[in-house]
């Protein structure tokens, strides 16, 4: 067994110890509790986060980690699959490589969880995957796969096929295109007549088993992506969801997870106009919960905690923005009952800073994974 003790804990369950400890056993939480509740034991390890901020592993819920390789080039990028508009077939877990070096920053960063998959050249891009940053293999680094199938609206379809001349290259396209697969599929399920790949892998959508993970910046998308979710009685997440925040009763009403992000970066083509670095502290006062994302390698997944602090610093409240990086993505995207907070029985993702992370000055001592320490750092470094 192992223990972590005399650390301020934040759970991600409404509960904070600030003076707790944290029993490991066999990879999962045992127990958390406060340290004046200390049965003692024996134990094989024992971590001292005396003066530390200790939360769950932070998730981040929208990435494409191990898919664009970082320093490679084309050898390296395997993002899009942009010679066919509907590849709901295409899976993440097949071009991740797990021996690229930005897994061990977001792991220095205090980053257990991502949710990684294809980009948005395709109006149905593919299978996104929720692994662990820790591992030699990705079969080994598997939290849920597939975790959501990806969807995209808006400019990045339109010039990526724009410059291959065939469809789609308008809005209305691409969303006829979607209709498209998903009204075959729904036929295929129904009469289960032949195989076709595609459509199999369109089955979990339409049983909601997982969202279409909807690549939207704009309301007007955000509008269409809704309305199909309507015809075909399925689940979709709002991601990127730049404009969210200039009609927050829509976004509300859609009753849909919200990711948003990346914040930190620069308005670099006309669908992000109205990026708003408050765009975060506007959802929550409107009772939205939302989840922060990097969108890696748009932003370096270790700037995650980053992005909360900017969060913060325009409007998020700190719980709030905390809680977007952890218990809010790991439930948006189906996997809270393993992840994304300090509970008895959940795995032993664990992540110790010197300060809460919204400080920047915050540093990482002590990061576990599947109750394993993967990083270990003096409290002065």
């Amino acid at each position: 067994m192992i223990l972590i003790k005399n650390g301020y804990i934040n759970t991600m369950e409404g509960i904070i110890y600030e003076n707790g400890y944290i029993i490991i056993e066999n990879g999962k939480i045992k127990q958390v509790g406060d340290m004046a509740d200390f049965a003692g034991g024996e134990f094989d390890e024992v971590y001292d986060a005396e003066g530390c901020y200790v939360m769950p592993g932070i998730v981040d819920g929208h990435s494409h980690i191990g898919m664009e390789e970082d320093s490679i080039g084309f050898a390296g990028d395997d993002i899009n699959e942009d010679t066919d508009p509907i590849l709901p077939h295409l899976r993440a877990i097949d071009a991740i490589n797990p021996n690229d070096k930005c897994f061990r920053e977001g792991i220095e960063a205090g980053v257990t969880t991502s949710v990684t998959g294809p980009g948005s050249a395709n109006p149905i891009g593919g299978q996104f995957a929720a692994i662990k940053m820790q591992g030699k293999c990705v079969d080994d680094m598997i939290i849920k796969a597939p975790v959501a199938i990806k969807a995209a609206f808006g400019e990045n379809t339109k010039q990526t096929y724009k410059e291959k001349g065939n469809m789609p290259v308008t809005r209305m396209g691409a969303a006829a295109l979607i209709r498209e697969a998903l009204f075959k599929a729904k036929r295929y399920m129904e009469k289960s007549d032949g195989f076709d790949m595609k459509s199999e892998s369109l089955i979990p959508v339409l049983k909601k088993e997982i969202p279409l993970k909807v690549h939207a910046h704009r309301l007007d998308d955000m509008a269409t992506a809704l309305r199909i979710a309507k015809e075909f009685d399925i689940n979709i997440t709002f991601d990127h969801a730049t404009e969210g925040h200039l009609n927050t009763e829509f976004i509300k009403n859609a009753g849909c997870p919200v990711f948003i992000g990346p914040i930190i970066t620069d308005r670099n083509k006309p669908e992000l106009v109205n990026k708003d670095d408050a765009a975060a502290g506007i959802l929550e006062k409107s009772g939205i919960r939302t989840a922060l994302i990097t969108d890696h390698p748009e932003i370096p997944c270790q700037y995650i905690a980053l992005q909360a602090a900017v969060a913060v610093k325009n409007g998020m409240s700190v719980q709030s923005a905390l809680e977007a990086i952890t218990i809010v993505p790991a439930d948006a995207c189906g996997i809270g009952e393993r992840v994304g907070s300090l509970k008895a029985g959940k795995d032993a993702d664990i992540a110790v800073f010197t300060s809460v992370p919204t400080d920047t000055m915050s540093k990482t001592v002590y990061v576990f994974i599947d109750g394993k320490c993967v990083l270990s750092r003096s409290k002065n470094v």
